[in-house]
């Protein structure tokens, strides 16, 4: 009777699990578990509000694998003596893995295949369509431009659909009744992962969410049921529903990339995919570039891909002016809404990522890498890949970056996208009786309206910032 463990990382799901599939194939009895390695940056050392959601999904995956008659076991510690001492203690000869991308990641996954080699582990891909070797340019480098990126993948996945087939979840599992997580030596229970903070501010967040796998499909039936054909006009309304709300889903593998454009192409090609549909397909790629990113240029995830800006002079002293924005405080009404939903629900509108982001960036002149840490901390879909790319993006140091000089006027932006103010009176109550046409822009409201009003004002000027911002990178824009 074979023996074989599945480790399960990002791809906390049954469904389309090439790990999971293939050990069931080749494997009388399996081990599935989950490591928490505190000294790693793994999965589940991406912040609070990304562990809180991480402790939900773990749940939901034991009940799916006990229903099935397998389980879930947990353990914590180095991920390589977790695995050890399991196979010493179960006598396991097999394990399987789906791969993960990031530097720090694979540098560890290296050295435990090459320990385990007796075992001949087996690793697969289920977290993206296309790993970051099978869509390079013709030339073998990696894109740094996204259409090129977007258009070769849009071919490979025409030419071979085959790789968006999607394997069926398992019928059975068998887990030994002898080999349980209080027999096998280091294994834990899920609480004792402590993944949970002391505080009790999660329960607040994770109100406004529906966790697991059979969630992440329910969301996705409803996103392309109801809000995909606007998706193009609809993700850039923060103030209604026009997203799909899936990163977190696809960031801890509740769903993989393949089975929402499977279910989104409905047979059909990507070539012929029109308005809403071909633009939330071209955001599910948008995550793949930014993994092929962190493969080919692992540095990008703290350091900025275009050299020069090393060389960028941001402001000191910025100690306050960063917690007003953390705590939504600045003063501009969109900016604050945004930081307020962020640190309420674990999640921003996408839009509002970019407005918030070029806000801290140009008009406070703030590093990215310090907004960059903040929403590691708090988003639940805070992927290391997307996040990297986004604030590099926005500071236009990274790849196929806006341009620096391209400043997000947060009034201009929020008139044009939350005309009416719902958004902000939504996050930003102090406001909720304020006029539209002064809703982004309170400073200039009749004094002795504005004095009513609970309200800090702007924390800076933001004609005079956007010019200094533009001079800090006239500085460098020369340099090589």
């Amino acid at each position: 009777m074979t023996t074989g463990i599945v480790w399960f990382r990002q791809d906390l799901r049954l469904t389309d699990n090439p790990a999971l599939s293939a050990a069931c194939r080749q494997c009388d009895h399996l081990l599935c578990i989950f490591i928490d390695d505190p000294a790693e940056r793994t999965v589940s050392q991406l912040g609070s509000a990304s562990r809180a959601w991480l402790h939900h999904s773990l749940a939901s995956l034991q009940i799916s694998l006990q229903q099935k008659g397998g389980d879930l076991l947990f353990a914590q510690g180095k991920s390589l003596s977790v695995l050890e001492n399991l196979i010493d203690s179960s006598g396991a000869t097999r394990i399987f893995w789906n791969r993960c991308y990031d530097p720090d990641t694979i540098k560890r996954d290296k050295l435990i295949k090459s320990t385990l080699h007796a075992l001949e582990p087996q690793t697969f891909n289920g977290l993206l369509v296309l790993e970051p070797w099978e869509n390079l340019k013709g030339d073998g480098t990696a894109y740094r431009v996204y259409t090129p990126y977007w258009r070769a993948a849009a071919r490979q996945l025409d030419d071979e659909p085959q790789r968006l087939k999607i394997a069926r979840a398992p019928r059975v599992l068998s887990t030994p009744k002898a080999l349980t997580g209080q027999s096998l030596r280091g294994c834990v229970t899920l609480q004792q992962l402590q993944l949970l903070p002391t505080e009790q501010w999660h329960d607040a967040m994770m109100a406004n969410w529906k966790v697991g796998e059979s969630a992440a499909r329910l969301q996705l039936d409803r996103f392309l049921k109801r809000a995909v054909d606007d998706y193009g006009t609809g993700r850039n309304l923060p103030a209604i529903a026009g997203t799909s709300q899936l990163s977190p889903h696809l960031h801890y593998g509740e769903i993989s990339p393949r089975q929402v454009l499977h279910r989104l192409l409905r047979g059909r090609a990507l070539s012929q995919l029109t308005g809403g549909e071909e633009t939330f397909a071209k955001e599910i790629v948008w995550r793949e570039f930014a993994y092929s990113l962190i493969y080919h240029f692992p540095h990008t995830i703290d350091k900025p891909l275009d050299e020069r800006f090393r060389a960028f002079k941001w402001a000191s002293g910025t100690a306050q002016h960063l917690k007003a924005w953390q705590q939504g405080r600045t003063g501009v009404p969109i900016v604050d809404a945004g930081m307020r939903e962020l640190y309420a629900t674990g999640w921003m509108h996408n839009r509002v990522r970019m407005i918030v982001a070029s806000y801290l960036i140009k008009n406070l002149l703030i590093r990215w890498q310090s907004g960059e840490r903040w929403f590691r901390d708090t988003l639940v879909d805070a992927d290391i890949a997307s996040n990297a790319m986004g604030w590099q993006w926005t500071a236009g140091s990274g790849a196929d970056a806006a341009p620096f000089f391209r400043v997000f006027n947060p009034v201009l932006q929020g008139e044009k996208f939350d005309q009416q103010g719902a958004y902000v009176k939504r996050w930003v109550p102090e406001l909720v009786s304020v006029a539209p046409k002064f809703i982004h822009k309170p400073w200039e409201l009749p004094a002795h309206e504005r004095d009513l009003i609970d309200y800090p004002a702007p924390l800076v000027d933001l004609k005079q910032t956007r010019l200094r911002a533009l001079d800090a990178f006239s500085a460098i824009k020369g340099t090589k």
